[in-house]
């Protein structure tokens, strides 16, 4: 089997079983495993190689692509404001950003954008990537796009358009962009290794990706599900090696909140694990929780789930800006299981009533059917006894 570095605790060795059996049953590069339970950090693994070219090893810093795992980063902010009182998810957008309510969004809510109901998964607009990463222009083509549905009545992935409409709402709450908040509230505090817009002085830690076989390929340029994935062409996918491509730190640097995080799994497992039950050496060296259990119960409670406004239905189901646990689709823990996934094969999530925070990241993006983040939940649902 593969040789893997780190530790598991006792009681988690099946945890680690489970790792180096993905380098047996799957096309695994590099990858590696966090979980966190009961605020303490029972196992984490890294292994194989984070930069196929030159054969960098990977290694416990390394930090990776996390793709649609962003929308955690978002939920968790958007979540801490309404804790804080100043953000109602339920009411109008428009309350914190007047320019929105046009062209049939008037009535558009927060939970509606994060339970992916708010008739905008795309854009008529086609920007180019720097009016992607000077922001204001994406902010004005959403204040003006019309609903391709009334607001509510269904739901379909909101890829990027997410995290720029959440992230603009936090930006008039709070003044600062939805990475600049997530640092300065969660990220520096706790000493989490994942970004909204990766620092150039953490390039040196990330790896590269690379696509494996078989990946199914995206529909047309004009199908809404390709609108929604590359925000009509700017953003290539799954477009490795390309000019502001998945492997261009171009595209790292700027802040794409639904879809563009950059992490490790420790600081991805740490994130869940500070929202449900705190983790050791948090804020002032404390063990308080980001969210309260009622805040929990707030983002667990189902929004969306079953076929969608293009007619799928993968069998996911969706809370308050994360996915819930869902056997058909990503098996957590439970009823009070929350996270996000990414397009990678990359995996988080937190459930506070077993207190657990786990994260899973690889370098090499298989695509449908990849069940290397599964596994390992399955490993860890062992260990509990669940």
């Amino acid at each position: 089997m593969q040789q893997y570095q780190g530790h598991a605790d006792e009681g988690f060795g099946a945890v680690a079983d489970a790792f180096a059996r993905n380098y047996a049953d799957f096309p695994e590069l590099g990858s590696a495993v966090t979980v966190f339970a009961g605020g303490r950090k029972v196992v984490e693994l890294w292994g194989g190689v984070a930069d196929e070219r030159t054969g960098r090893p990977w290694e416990a810093g390394t930090v990776v692509p996390v793709f649609s795992c962003a929308k955690g980063l978002v939920a968790v902010c958007a979540h801490l404001l309404a804790q804080q009182g100043r953000l109602d998810l339920d009411a109008p957008v428009s309350r914190y950003w007047p320019e929105f309510a046009q062209h049939g969004k008037e009535d558009v809510t927060c939970r509606m954008v994060l339970g992916h109901r708010a008739g905008i998964p795309a854009l008529d607009a086609v920007l180019g990537f720097e009016e992607i990463a000077a922001w204001a222009p994406v902010v004005r083509a959403i204040e003006e796009q019309k609903p391709l549905w009334e607001p509510g009545t269904t739901y379909e992935y909101h890829g990027h358009v997410l995290g720029f409409l959440v992230g603009e709402v936090i930006r008039r709450i709070t003044g600062l962009t939805p990475g600049a908040f997530f640092r300065q509230e969660i990220g520096d505090p706790l000493g989490l290794d994942a970004w909204i817009g990766l620092p150039a002085a953490e390039l040196h830690r990330l790896a590269r990706l690379v696509e494996a076989e078989g990946r199914r390929p995206m529909p047309g340029p004009e199908h809404l599900l390709t609108r929604i994935v590359t925000m009509n062409g700017a953003l290539v996918f799954p477009g490795l090696d390309v000019p502001h491509g998945w492997n261009d730190p171009e595209l790292h640097a700027i802040e794409l909140p639904g879809a563009g995080a950059v992490a490790s799994a420790s600081g991805l497992a740490g994130l869940y694990a500070a929202a449900v039950t705190g983790i050791e050496g948090g804020r002032d060296g404390g063990r308080e929780r980001l969210l309260s259990p009622a805040i929990v119960t707030d983002v667990v409670r189902e929004v969306s789930s079953g076929a969608g406004f293009l007619g799928f239905d993968m069998g996911a189901r969706w809370g308050s800006g994360v996915l819930l646990e869902s056997p058909a689709f990503r098996p957590m823990l439970g009823a009070r299981s929350f996270g996000n996934d990414g397009a990678g094969g990359q995996f988080a999530f937190g459930d506070d009533e077993f207190g657990i925070g786990f994260a899973y990241v690889a370098n090499r993006m298989i695509g449908h059917g990849d069940a290397r983040a599964n596994h390992l939940v399955d490993a860890v649902r062992t260990c509990l006894g669940a």
